[in-house]
């Protein structure tokens, strides 16, 4: 029977107890939060038995199976930069057969590493891949405040009014976008500093401007640069790099 979802400290400690969540990011499945969804979702279970309650607690004694594999924990603690090609999604699956961002990893990497963070299928660039459950939770966390930087080609000119407008703010199908700022590079290139980044945002920004995007870029996340990554390359984060994004979600 899997473990049982006890308060009691002295058992947790003699077996070495986690929620289950925790080890599922730790076996790089998923984020913390991603973990809880799929866990809800009736996908795991712990010596046989499908668990769906989020307080369970398992050992590394316990059989733990995600759709139908069984998981161990990550050895070695990955932490990988992506330049995103436009057509790939970040997911773990998809169910209408696109190209997966992770898959780009999969013959450099025997970890299961996720993504940090979103890109939507159209735009490229920077993201980041990890099998570090704590790291990705306090990377994604609100308060971490990570700026982003992108680089966007318009089909119609931006004005600087239209640049102080978008650092302003806008408010589109309620929901209210704002960047942190807007700079007009040449009539129909700008760079646009978020920290948020809800669901397709600056497309809709500039949607609400009746300005298309032919082109997005995600070039800065926090202290890293994206360089001369080439699409489709990657390279390992170093420890100096890691360490700034944890100090940037520490200081903010």
């Amino acid at each position: 029977m899997p473990a049982s979802n006890t308060n009691n400290e002295n058992s947790s400690s003699e077996k070495n107890e986690i929620r289950l969540q925790a080890f599922l990011a730790h076996c790089g499945v998923a984020s913390r939060r991603a973990s809880e969804q799929i866990i809800l979702d009736g996908r795991v279970t712990v010596n046989g038995t499908v668990i769906t309650e989020l307080g369970t607690k398992v050992c590394n004694s316990d059989t733990v199976k995600v759709d139908g594999k069984i998981i161990h924990l990550e050895a070695r603690k990955c932490y990988v930069l992506l330049n995103k090609p436009a057509g790939f999604v970040c997911s773990s699956s998809d169910e209408k057969g696109r190209q997966i961002a992770a898959d780009l990893l999969k013959d450099s990497y025997k970890e299961r590493l996720y993504n940090v963070g979103r890109l939507d299928m159209y735009s490229k660039g920077m993201i980041i891949f990890t099998n570090d459950g704590d790291f990705a939770a306090k990377l994604s966390h609100p308060s971490s405040q990570i700026e982003k930087e992108y680089i966007v080609e318009t089909s119609q000119d931006v004005t600087e009014e239209t640049a102080r407008l978008l650092e302003k703010g806008v408010r589109v199908d309620n929901v209210f976008y704002k960047c942190v700022r807007c700079q007009v590079l040449k009539p129909r290139k700008i760079k646009i500093v978020l920290i948020e980044g809800k669901n397709r945002e600056i497309r809709r920004m500039l949607e609400s401007q009746n300005i298309g995007t032919r082109s997005l870029v995600r070039v800065r996340i926090g202290n890293i640069q994206l360089g001369d990554l080439k699409p489709g390359d990657f390279r390992d984060l170093s420890a100096v790099e890691v360490k700034g994004l944890l100090q940037l979600c520490r200081k903010n």
